[in-house]
């Protein structure tokens, strides 16, 4: 079936929400988002800065997760920002937290662009006719998936991609930094080869590679997946010793770093790490979870996961290994830096997203409970 050009504004919604949350001391925290600032701005606001000049922006995705916050940071800087997708979700909808004006702003300003990026053809004809000065690949996995806008858009001025840190090949000698060696086999080749692609056809390309990305909207089960153990009052059964050191960043830091790069020389061409500035320990995450959401300390079991078949079931979001990167290049060059710490950025999730009930996947204790009866057994 052919797809379909829907360059559209969408209408504003009419959720407003706010929030604030007690931190471990007793105290009060802002965990709202804001957009505009005030003369005091809270923790983690998304803070935007005056653009030399307005671009014709494409970002390819932006419905779900980090597109959601880097085109609202684009769109106040005064871009004009198109949004490819298939149009299955609504390309605006009302943050928590955000005030109706704003997002009445964003609603009548961004536009749409409906289409399958699977179909070559189309996007070569449509991106072809729009002739966009910058693109922001937030979903492509595959390097024959950006060949095509490559095709259609010669003069482009820029194009910024959403790698990963997973493209590092695993190694005793940790933090990974962006000159490190990189595994052409690991899951994620793709971005890989497209990072390849990109130097290959000397476009002026910046590439970022997070880490674990977490906060509000996340649809992968980083902290929703503490978020459910704590809530339900279960123990938290974490692999092998705890002691395993990983990185998250919060996905409005990552998104303030993709507009960091946007028409910047230094980042032409190159490649940044970006997440949080702490490591933390599995042990460590699942305890910050619980201070973040206002729970006590959970009880956490250990586990060998060799003596155990799950099956289907996935049990642990995180790869059973240390995996963390150094974000000093993105630092020293961008001036950028995470405004969140580990503990404020899962509150600032807890608070408006899986706290108000709100959350991508229901609750899965197969494997806890697998872990669990012969842990029971065993003592």
């Amino acid at each position: 079936m052919a797809s379909m050009v829907v360059i559209q504004h969408k209408q504003p919604s009419s959720i407003v929400l706010s929030s604030s949350l007690s931190d471990f001391n007793g105290s009060r925290l802002t965990a709202s988002i804001q957009y505009k600032r005030a003369m005091k701005q809270p923790k983690g606001a998304m803070r935007v800065t005056a653009s030399s000049s307005s671009k014709k922006i494409l970002i390819m995705g932006g419905t779900r997760f980090i597109g959601i916050f880097l085109s609202r940071l684009l769109v106040k800087e005064g871009h004009q920002v198109t949004l490819f997708t298939r149009g299955k979700a609504p390309i605006s909808k009302q943050l928590p937290g955000e005030s109706d004006s704003d997002f009445a702003d964003f609603a009548s300003k961004i536009l749409h662009l409906k289409g399958d990026r699977q179909d070559y053809e189309f996007v070569k004809s449509s991106l072809s006719a729009e002739g966009f000065d910058v693109v922001y690949d937030i979903n492509g996995r595959e390097a024959h998936e950006v060949e095509p806008i490559l095709d259609a858009l010669p003069s482009l001025e820029q194009y910024i991609y959403c790698s990963s840190a997973g493209v590092y090949l695993k190694s005793d000698y940790l933090p990974h930094h962006e000159a490190n060696a990189v595994d052409p086999k690991s899951r994620h080749k793709g971005k890989l080869e497209t990072e390849k692609l990109l130097q290959s056809r000397g476009v002026n390309w910046t590439s970022l590679r997070p880490v674990y990305i977490y906060g509000p909207l996340n649809y992968n089960p980083v902290e929703e997946w503490f978020f459910h153990r704590l809530k339900a009052g279960r123990p938290i059964p974490i692999p092998s010793s705890g002691l395993q050191v990983t990185q998250l960043g919060h996905v409005k830091d990552l998104a303030v770093a993709f507009v960091k790069v946007l028409g910047n020389e230094k980042a032409r061409q190159q490649v940044f790490n970006i997440s949080g500035d702490k490591y933390v320990t599995f042990d460590g995450l699942a305890k910050a979870c619980a201070k973040a959401g206002g729970f006590p300390e959970p009880e956490i079991v250990h586990y060998n996961p060799k003596e155990f078949d799950f099956g289907k079931a996935k049990p642990f979001p995180f790869r059973d290994q240390h995996f963390f990167a150094s974000i000093e290049k993105a630092k020293s060059v961008l001036g950028w830096k995470p405004e969140f710490d580990l503990v404020e950025g899962l509150a600032d999730s807890h608070e408006l997203d899986f706290g108000r009930g709100t959350f991508r996947k229901q609750p899965d204790f197969t494997a806890d409970d697998i872990i669990l009866a012969k842990s029971l057994v065993l003592t």
